[in-house]
């Protein structure tokens, strides 16, 4: 990333600029992290006229981003890369049907941004996150630390949002993770939840327990419920991408939990880990209980039997 009298002149690019690409971009443009924010999509006729808006919102905010149009090959050259192009998600749909479509599309994806900077940074919002997170490592042969995906950071925000208003405090005096694989198997973790450093439920009156399964439930369930009412949810994954991109570029070193590749497993999914200007800089050790750890473990060895499946298909 140059620098001009010390101040850093970032690109961004954003590949797939429908509902949740078009929504990022608007995030990114109003936080003004970037210098320069290139939307690509094979709908050239839609990447336009995404151009000309986002373009506007730069000027009548003010912010130091321009807009333009890139192509696949120029967003590869990226400080970083945000991947939302996938198709849409439609309720009922059979969920292979989905995963092979989407990861027809990452693959294309991958390949037409070859070769990819070096140093570039990926962000996978793409569904199914964590097997599209997994892909584009494998296929783009970047450092695992330059690969992650948003994964369960916005199910995080939104648990402890949805915490703090049942018990009355702020959200951000909460800290809860939600962690494993994105989606039906993901896993709350419990066990190490704290208000203010103090266990979660050592900290509540008496007679005011969480019910952990409901809000955990609840939580799973409230993107089904936006997508069945408005066909999307862009505006929350966008504030997401948005803080993500704005903890590498500013190096702000922040603990987030997002889908990066884990050892022990060979597949990525959602792990806090330390988030600065070179990507995942650590993974933080979480102590789980026995039954946290072994829900993760198990669909962690489902997904990569997937992984492994779609590989050999490719």
């Amino acid at each position: 990333m140059s620098t001009v009298g010390g101040k850093p002149l970032s690109r961004i690019a954003i590949i797939g600029v429908g509902e949740v690409g078009g929504a990022a971009a608007f995030a990114l443009i109003i936080s003004s992290i970037a210098r320069e924010l290139l939307l690509v999509d094979i709908n050239t006729t839609l990447r336009d006229g995404q151009v000309r808006d986002l373009s506007d919102v730069a000027y009548s905010s003010n912010s130091v981003t321009r807009v333009r149009a890139a192509t696949h090959h120029e967003a590869g050259q990226c400080d970083i890369v945000v991947i939302t192009a996938g198709s849409k998600s439609v309720l009922g749909q059979p969920n292979l049907e989905r995963v092979y479509r989407n990861v027809s599309i990452i693959r294309n994806v991958v390949d037409a941004m070859k070769p990819i900077r070096q140093d570039a940074i990926v962000v996978v919002v793409s569904n199914p996150v964590d097997l599209a997170t997994t892909l584009v490592l494998e296929l783009s042969k970047l450092p695992q630390e330059q690969v992650l995906g948003a994964g369960t950071f916005l199910d995080s925000v939104r648990i402890r949002g949805m915490i703090a208003d049942e018990i009355g405090v702020a959200a951000n005096s909460l800290d809860v993770y939600v962690l494993g694989v994105h989606g039906d198997p993901q896993v709350v973790a419990w066990s190490t939840a704290t208000i203010g450093g103090v266990p979660l439920d050592k900290s509540l009156q008496h007679g005011s327990q969480v019910d952990h399964e409901r809000v955990a439930q609840e939580c799973k369930d409230r993107s089904r419920s936006i997508i069945r009412a408005k066909g999307a949810n862009p505006f929350g994954i966008s504030s997401i991408v948005c803080s993500i991109c704005a903890s590498i570029l500013l190096d702000k070193r922040n603990v987030r939990p997002v889908s990066c590749f884990r050892p022990g497993y060979g597949c990525c999914f959602s792990w806090p880990v330390v988030l600065g200007r070179k990507g995942i800089i650590r993974a933080i050790d979480v102590p789980l209980n026995n039954r946290e750890r072994a829900d993760i473990d198990e669909t962690a060895k489902t997904l990569k039997a997937t992984v492994t499946h779609v590989l050999a298909d490719g």
